[in-house]
């Protein structure tokens, strides 16, 4: 079992940048691929990227494409999401995942692990 606990949320203009934590517990980090999630208020979750348990592959929705960047550091049990060019759009509650497979998985009902989320808001 992971405990994932998120960090790095907070207010931005629209073209700035923030970078989420997440930081895991536990020694077996390493054999998790993690995801990032977010939701807006009176929205679904959506997802936004993912990373497989080497930092090998990544995936990514098209709406954040070129601009965020997913990679994980095995060794500080952590994961980043680096967000740049903030759009007012990008404005919800981020959530980290993770699931105990080697692949990717893009779909929150594949993930039993969550963070408690970090807040990002993007002001016009």
């Amino acid at each position: 079992q992971v405990q994932l606990v998120e960090s790095g949320g907070g207010l931005v203009r629209a073209g700035g940048s923030l970078r989420l934590s997440c930081a895991a517990s536990g020694r077996t980090f390493s054999s998790y691929s993690m995801g990032w999630f977010r939701q807006a208020p009176g929205k679904e979750r959506e997802f936004v990227a993912a990373i497989s348990w080497s930092g090998g592959n990544t995936y990514y929705v098209d709406s954040v494409k070129g601009r965020f960047t997913i990679s994980r550091d095995n060794a500080k049990n952590t994961m980043y999401l680096r967000m740049n060019s903030l759009k007012p759009e990008d404005t919800a509650a981020y959530y980290c995942a993770a699931i105990n497979q080697l692949g990717i998985a893009t779909t929150d009902n594949d993930y039993p692990y969550w963070g408690q989320g970090t807040q990002v808001t993007v002001s016009s």
